[in-house]
């Protein structure tokens, strides 16, 4: 096994346009267990410790361009205004060493389905920023997971950030695990209320081959909200609507028997999940808009 070690973006780009097969590592805390329990051995590994550039976020106006290295455990410190479900992911996952060595973009480049980025991203709505010496383009985050641990990089293709809109509106996500820390997540779900629009987007993992919306669930809430004025009166969402709403995120999930859970238990943990976390969230969103009518 080689090892490439580039110094900037511009060498890691060209190194990974010579050895297509190079297989990226930054936190390593992914592709070095694949290593050690000999599921993966490549030819090349690409070093991206040394390039600076993936460490770095910058804040807009309207969204955030987090660097794919920038760590959980800087997410959490520094970006829990701007991105409130990310963050709350990054504390579940792992440890303190692993969060602050482990970043988005190596989520992104295992494409786990029980990866803990996931359904916050998916509910946020982000989009991937991926670069060869082809050039660049970014990857909306509903076409990015392609199939079980795939995604949609070119074997060029590098990915250097991901775009993610400030958020508008409250954000949750919730996660299922065998324990409170070092587990790989059973099932997890993201929920993201976007006022400015009037929509509310999903995220679910580890409950699918690929991490997954529950489209025909944000589709009956986004309908059952505007219906019912909710959005304008700040009422509390019906038991009904919150049932239903539950129902058909269960519905989105396609999971399998394995050690950490029952295809049968992910459909109703995910269901919990998604009726708490629209409580949680709406509860929230009801509140900022009576301190708002207060002030006003």
């Amino acid at each position: 096994m080689d090892f490439l070690r580039p110094a900037s973006w511009e060498e890691a780009l060209a190194a990974k346009a010579e050895h297509p097969t190079a297989v990226p590592i930054a936190g390593g805390t992914d592709v070095m267990v694949e290593i050690n329990f000999d599921h993966r051995r490549p030819e090349y590994l690409l070093d991206l410790n040394r390039v600076g550039d993936l460490y770095e976020w910058e804040v807009g106006e309207d969204s955030v361009r987090l660097g794919a290295s920038v760590p959980y455990s800087g997410i959490m410190e520094h970006l829990r205004t701007e991105l409130p479900g990310l963050a709350l992911a990054s504390h579940t996952v792992a440890s303190p060493q692993i969060r602050n060595r482990g970043g988005v973009g190596g989520n992104l480049g295992t494409a786990s389905p029980a990866g803990d980025a996931h359904p916050a991203l998916l509910a946020a709505g982000a989009e991937v920023e991926v670069e060869s010496v082809r050039g660049s383009r970014r990857i909306p985050i509903d076409a990015f997971y392609t199939g079980v641990k795939r995604n949609a990089l070119a074997a060029d293709e590098l990915i250097r950030a991901v775009h993610i809109a400030k958020a508008d509106g409250p954000q949750q996500y919730s996660k299922v695990g065998t324990r409170n820390a070092m587990v790989i997540a059973v099932c997890a779900f993201g929920l993201a209320l976007h006022p400015s629009t009037r929509t509310v987007r999903t995220g679910i993992g580890s409950a699918a081959p690929t991490p997954v919306r529950a489209r025909a669930a944000e589709e009956f809430l986004n309908a059952a909200l505007e219906e019912g004025g909710f959005w304008d009166n700040g009422k509390i969402i019906t038991p009904s609507v919150a049932k239903r709403f539950a129902e058909l995120c269960s519905g989105a999930c396609n999971p399998i028997d394995d050690v950490r859970g029952t295809a049968s238990y992910r459909r109703h943990a995910v269901a919990v999940m998604a009726r708490r976390t629209l409580t949680w969230t709406w509860e929230s969103y009801r509140g900022t808009a009576a301190r708002s009518e207060g002030v006003a």
